[in-house]
C-alpha cells in the first residue's frame, strides 16, 4: 500500500514537474522573439498602429498597406471607384473583392438582435445630416427626414455571397464597422503569416492575440468621453484585452454646433432622430472587431436597459459603458471584464 501511494506521489510530481518546463519553455521562446511596430493611415486621416512578434525583424507595413489599400477600394464611401460607391450608385453590385459579403452577414446578425437599432441602410439620413463624403447637405426639415426613412432598412436589400442589389434611393454606409472591420482583416493577415503574437489598432479600435512584449496580456486604455483635448490624457479604464477586441463608439468622436445645439453622428435608424442621450461611451468587447464595433454603434442608439439585456443574452459580449449620472459621470463594466478592467476615474465609482 505504501509503495503504491510512493509511485502516485512520484507520478505527481512528474506530472507537475512537466508543466513547469513547459512554461519554461514557452517563455524562453517568447522572451526570443522581437516586437515590430508600425503604424500610418488609412481611410484618410485614420491612423493605425499594430505590433506583432517574429524571431527576426521583419516590416510588413507595405503589405499592411497594400490589404488596406485594397480593403477601401471595397467599402469606402470616400473612393467614388469603390465597390460600395458604384453599388449606391447603380442599386446593384457583383462582388469583386472578398470583403463585402462577410460584412453584410455580420450587419444582417447584429441588425436582427438590435431590432433595427444597428442599420447599415442608413446611408440617406447620414448624408441629410451632414456626416456623409460630401459633409455638406446638414438638412434639418423634419418631413424630409421622415421621407427619407421609406429608404432606410435593412430588409429592404437582397444577397448572396455574389452580389447585393436595393431599390433605388437606397444608401449603404458601412462606416460604423469599417474599422473594426480592417482590424480583423488586418489580424488575419498577420495569423496567415505565423504571427502568433499581436495588437492591431485602427482609429481606435483594437485586437489582440498572444502577449505584449513583456510575455504579459496586453493592457488597453478606454478614453474618457469627458475629455474633449486631443493632448495626452490619462485613460477612464485599462483592460487586459486577452485574444479579444474592442471597439468605442461615442458622442465625443464625431460632432459639430451649428447655432447653440450639437448635432453627433448618432442617428436612431428606426426615427431618423439625433441627438445627444445620456450614455457618454460604449466600448464592446467581442471575438472579432467587425461585431464589436457595430454593437457598440447600436448600444449608443439603444436605451441602457435594452444594451444590458442584448448582452446577457450573448455571453460572446461584454461591455463598459459610460453615462451621464444625475451626480455626474457613472459606469456600468459587465462581469466577463470586471477583473480585467481598472477604473482610473475615481469620481465615477
Amino acid at each position: 500500500m505504501n509503495i503504491d501511494k510512493r509511485k502516485q506521489t512520484q507520478r505527481i510530481l512528474l506530472f507537475f514537474a512537466a508543466i513547469i518546463l513547459l512554461i519554461k519553455l514557452i517563455k524562453n521562446e517568447n522572451d526570443d522573439l522581437l516586437m515590430n511596430e508600425i503604424s500610418g493611415s488609412t481611410m484618410g486621416a485614420i491612423t493605425y498602429n499594430v505590433k506583432y512578434k517574429t524571431k527576426e525583424p521583419i516590416d510588413y507595413e507595405t503589405q499592411i498597406d497594400s490589404v488596406l489599400k485594397k480593403f477601401n477600394q471595397s467599402l469606402s464611401t470616400y473612393i467614388p471607384e469603390s465597390e460600395i460607391s458604384r453599388l449606391n450608385q447603380s442599386g446593384s453590385l457583383v462582388f469583386e473583392n472578398p470583403f463585402f459579403y462577410p460584412v453584410l452577414l455580420t450587419c444582417k446578425k447584429v441588425h436582427s438582435a438590435t431590432k433595427g437599432a444597428f442599420d447599415p441602410t442608413i446611408g440617406p439620413l447620414v448624408n441629410a445630416y451632414g456626416f456623409g463624403p460630401n459633409k455638406i447637405s446638414k438638412i434639418f426639415d423634419r418631413y424630409y427626414i421622415d421621407s427619407l426613412l421609406q429608404f432606410v432598412g435593412f430588409s429592404k436589400i437582397n444577397f448572396n455571397s455574389s452580389f447585393i442589389t436595393m431599390p433605388k434611393g437606397a444608401y449603404l454606409d458601412l462606416s460604423a464597422v469599417a474599422k473594426g472591420y480592417a482590424v480583423d482583416v488586418i489580424a488575419d493577415y498577420l495569423k496567415s503569416k505565423n504571427i502568433e503574437h499581436a495588437m492591431i489598432e485602427i482609429g481606435g479600435e483594437v485586437r489582440t492575440f498572444g502577449t505584449n512584449d513583456r510575455g504579459e496580456v496586453w493592457k488597453i486604455g478606454i478614453q474618457d468621453p469627458l475629455i474633449e483635448s486631443e493632448d495626452y490624457q490619462p485613460p477612464f479604464a485599462a483592460v487586459s484585452l486577452e485574444n479579444r477586441s474592442v471597439a468605442t463608439s461615442g458622442n465625443y468622436r464625431n460632432f459639430y454646433r451649428l447655432g447653440n445645439k450639437i448635432y453627433t453622428h448618432i442617428i436612431d435608424p428606426r426615427t431618423g432622430n439625433i441627438g445627444k442621450k445620456s450614455i457618454l461611451s460604449v466600448s464592446v468587447f467581442a471575438p472579432n472587431c467587425m461585431l464589436a464595433d457595430a454593437y457598440a454603434t447600436a448600444f449608443m442608439v439603444l436605451d441602457i436597459e435594452t444594451s444590458m439585456a442584448i448582452l446577457k443574452a450573448d455571453d460572446s459580449l461584454d461591455a463598459l459603458l459610460i453615462y451621464q449620472g444625475e451626480a455626474g459621470p457613472e459606469h456600468i463594466i459587465t462581469d466577463g471584464i470586471k477583473s480585467a478592467t481598472i477604473v482610473m476615474k475615481k469620481e465615477t465609482l
